[in-house]
């Protein structure tokens, strides 16, 4: 029975078998909005369009944007905000989890992901970056009533 564990080896797996296995060194980092090529802001791409399947959490409520003067400062994840990218702030969902925020008064919508902790205002459901507030209309009002999806 050694014999025959000895003699199997990695290289005997087909081409096809081995590419089955990702390379753990090398993360695909790809769905990160800032990393794509694909515009995760875009409502009607089929790219965002996520299974509801993979859906787990569903609030309705209202949201607001960080300001200007967060720029550049860290995150509640370490990680830098930066107003450009797809980013928002939730008080309980897990770094990292993707969030559909659709403005309710006007249906757009928006994919986000959630690297920061807030908001602290009462009443208040989730803050997203400015970037993903113009791409819902909410930059010029500051806030709305939306819709949250998170999806894993």
């Amino acid at each position: 029975m050694a014999v025959l564990f000895v003699s199997f080896s990695y290289s005997s797996l087909s081409a096809a078998e081995s590419s089955d296995f990702p390379d753990p060194a090398t993360p695909n980092m790809s769905w990160f909005p800032e990393n794509s090529s694909v515009n995760h802001a875009a409502s009607t791409s089929p790219d965002v369009l996520m299974d509801t399947k993979n859906r787990f959490h569903v609030a309705e409520g209202k949201a607001s944007y960080y300001g200007k003067e967060f720029h550049g400062r860290k995150t509640a994840s370490g990680e830098h905000f930066n107003r450009f990218n797809f980013t928002a702030a939730h008080r309980s969902l897990a770094f990292g989890t993707n969030v559909k925020v659709t403005n309710l008064d006007n249906g757009k919508n928006v994919m986000v992901r959630i690297n920061d902790r807030g908001p602290f205002m009462k009443g208040r459901i989730i803050d997203v970056s400015p970037a993903a507030a113009r791409e819902i209309g909410l930059y010029g009002t500051g806030t709305a009533n939306v819709r949250i999806e998170a999806y894993n």
